[in-house]
């Protein structure tokens, strides 16, 4: 067959630009079809990167070799350290983005990549026959593909609605993605409607900030992307404002509860339940005298603030006495109405852990497609989405990360295995391993396999490969080296109130000591210089010597799920028919069709006797 590219991403948000960077960079000849190119990583909601646990993953795509942390340090209006009374397990980056310049970056960087075309268009079937896929229509072409990427967002089949009315549209004003939904359905894939929605924006100098609270960004040299050298100073960085729902608020969304379009029967798609809109919040949560706001700018090219936690589908009109009930909003200019969307979306347990529809070999897909919200899921998807396609073509061994290596692999296991039935959003409290997975170390468990799948120069690598060694070493001068009598760290230390000091005290149970900090100890042993580390491997040390126990009792459970996942399911086995598995075990299995005793036992209905017969039938098949 005559091939026109190797890989055909559809879809040009987040998950689909980091689908084709990432096939683009490992050497396949990719074709990204957006609808516009103008809108390619747009950021129709919220203009931020991060966030809990979302943070993390940005971290991850960058530690892979993806291009979204890179985008996020390009020119961003804040940026913020969250959770810092926290432990470091679940600490991680938020930045105010700038809702102009981050797309026009990742524009310029795309069109300029090579091995990457870009094209308008839109796609209304698939080319395949009864056993792949293999390429896509734009209205009378056919173009042939080795494989095809779906990231349609939240364009499929969508409808804006506000109040009692409904339009086909997709999100900022932008055309929806017509046929291509119907047309899956002829495939036999599961599909399923979901909701979202985005809150009003208001004009900036219409607002009286002195009701407001300020929010600062953090002090420090913070990025995402572990290649960032230039930082913004906090002087530089836009404030964000801090500002609360009032009870006149909650009374006029009581009084309209019948005009919103989620509670007046037009809305059939499942909204997110951890991004809910404000009338959602009012009901649920009705002994709430109060619920937070955000403030935020959307870029220095607008003059529009952003109300984050605002999102509804309420008419206009009710929307303007809401807005007007609020502190420092009474006499605001609204630039723009908030509205709900709703989408088409495939049910997620049709994928395996590749991302690959079961069904369907060489169909993938990725982000709010697959049921997930947000810029950051969707580019983690995108990102694997786009490794394991072309790893696939090229005839090699996908990449699956698994639940103790990356928030991304937890993400990829729920959706597969478990299936949602809201779009998904990712938390720390999904991850059973999160100080194994935090927000410093990605570099530590990941740039291995991203030099590993060509996305990772030889040079990154080996400044990274440099940067672990100096660690290593540094934590062996700390174990085999004692305070002695040096005055200036035992002034140091008895400033922190530690009084009972020994010369036989070792370096590395000083640092253990709260409040004692790697870059202070280095200030009084200059010694400790000598191991070169910025400021990121200095806090990397500094976690991994103060959370030694902790993260050593995670690694041993994360040990005993890697031996289950290394415990192989034939692809083959017949579940139907398998004495000794309840019934549900049975239709569950045989629908996920999983790959490792690890996942099998992490399906909802399969419970450990199943677990048990499952793993004597195996040993029964492999005698």
């Amino acid at each position: 067959m005559n091939y026109d590219y190797d890989i055909i991403v559809v879809g040009g948000g987040h998950a689909g630009m980091e689908a084709a960077f990432a096939s683009a960079h490992m050497g396949a000849k990719t074709l990204l079809l957006s609808l516009n190119i103008k809108m390619m990583s747009n950021m129709p909601c919220n203009p931020s990167i991060g966030g809990s646990a979302k943070g993390i993953v940005v971290r991850e795509v960058d530690a892979l070799g993806g291009m979204m942390g890179k985008g996020a340090d390009h020119e961003y209006l804040q940026m913020k350290m969250l959770n810092t009374g926290k432990g470091p397990g679940v600490q991680c980056l938020r930045a105010q983005a700038d809702k102009k310049s981050y797309p026009r970056y990742m524009q310029q960087q795309a069109l300029n990549t090579k091995n990457l075309t870009v094209r308008e268009g839109m796609v209304t079937a698939l080319i395949h026959d009864e056993e792949k896929v293999y390429g896509v229509v734009v209205g009378e072409e056919k173009i042939i593909s080795k494989a095809v990427i779906l990231t349609t967002g939240t364009y499929m089949e969508s409808c804006i609605l506000q109040g009692h009315t409904s339009r086909s549209a997709g999100p900022d004003g932008e055309k929806p993605s017509l046929g291509l939904s119907p047309y899956l359905a002829t495939m036999g894939i599961k599909l399923f409607r979901l909701k979202t929605g985005t809150p009003p924006r208001i004009q900036k100098d219409s607002i009286d900030y002195s009701k407001a609270i300020p929010q600062y960004g953090t002090e420090g040299n913070l990025a995402f992307s572990y290649e960032t050298t230039t930082f913004k100073p906090l002087k530089d960085q836009v404030l964000c404002w801090l500002i609360y729902t009032t009870p006149e608020t909650h009374k006029i969304i009581r009084d309209n509860l019948k005009e919103s379009a989620m509670y007046s029967g037009l809305v059939k798609g499942i909204g997110p339940r951890y991004c809910p809109s404000i009338e959602d919040k009012i009901v649920r949560f009705a002994d709430k005298p109060r619920h937070q706001l955000f403030l935020e700018p959307e870029s220095l090219e607008m003059d529009s603030i952003y109300l984050q936690g605002f999102s509804t589908s309420m008419p206009t009109d009710v929307q303007e006495k809401m807005i007007r009930s609020l502190p420092g909003l009474e006499n605001c200019k609204v630039l723009k109405y908030a509205y709900a969307i709703e989408y088409d979306a495939i049910e997620p347990t049709q994928f395996d852990a590749t991302l690959q529809v079961k069904r369907w070999p060489g169909l993938y897909c990725a982000g709010q497609i697959v049921g997930t919200s947000g810029y950051e899921e969707a580019a983690g998807l995108g990102l694997m989405a786009g490794i394991n396609a072309t790893l696939k073509i090229q005839g090699k061994k996908p990449l699956i990360l698994r639940r103790d290596e990356a928030y991304i692999g937890v993400m990829i296991d729920d959706l597969v295995t478990k299936g949602t039935q809201e779009p998904y959003r990712l938390l720390s409290s999904r991850a059973e391993y999160r100080l194994l997975m935090r927000h410093d170390n990605a570099d530590l468990r990941l740039t291995k396999y991203g030099h590993e799948i060509g996305l990772i120069s030889d040079e990154r690598y080996a400044k990274f490969v440099n940067k672990k060694e100096q660690i290593n070493k540094a934590i062996e001068y700390l174990k085999t080296h004692y305070i002695g009598t040096k005055s200036e760290i035992t002034n140091y230390l008895r400033n922190l109130g530690f009084n009972e000091l020994n010369g036989g005290l070792s370096l590395i149970d000083v640092l253990r000591r709260p409040g004692v900090e790697y870059a202070k100890m280095c200030e009084y042993i200059p010694e400790l210089y000598e191991f070169s580390l910025d400021e990121t491997g200095k806090n990397q040390l500094e976690i991994m010597v103060k959370y030694e126990g902790y993260i050593e009792k995670q690694r041993k459970e994360a040990l005993h799920l890697a031996r289950l996942e290394e415990m192989k399911i034939p692809a083959d086995m017949d579940y139907i028919h398998m004495d000794g598995l309840a019934l549900e075990a049975r239709q569950k299995l045989d629908k996920i069709r999983p790959l490792s005793i690890g996942q099998a036992s992490r399906i909802s209905g399969v419970n450990p006797a199943d677990i048990s017969m499952l793993i004597l039938n195996i040993k029964k098949g492999a005698k």
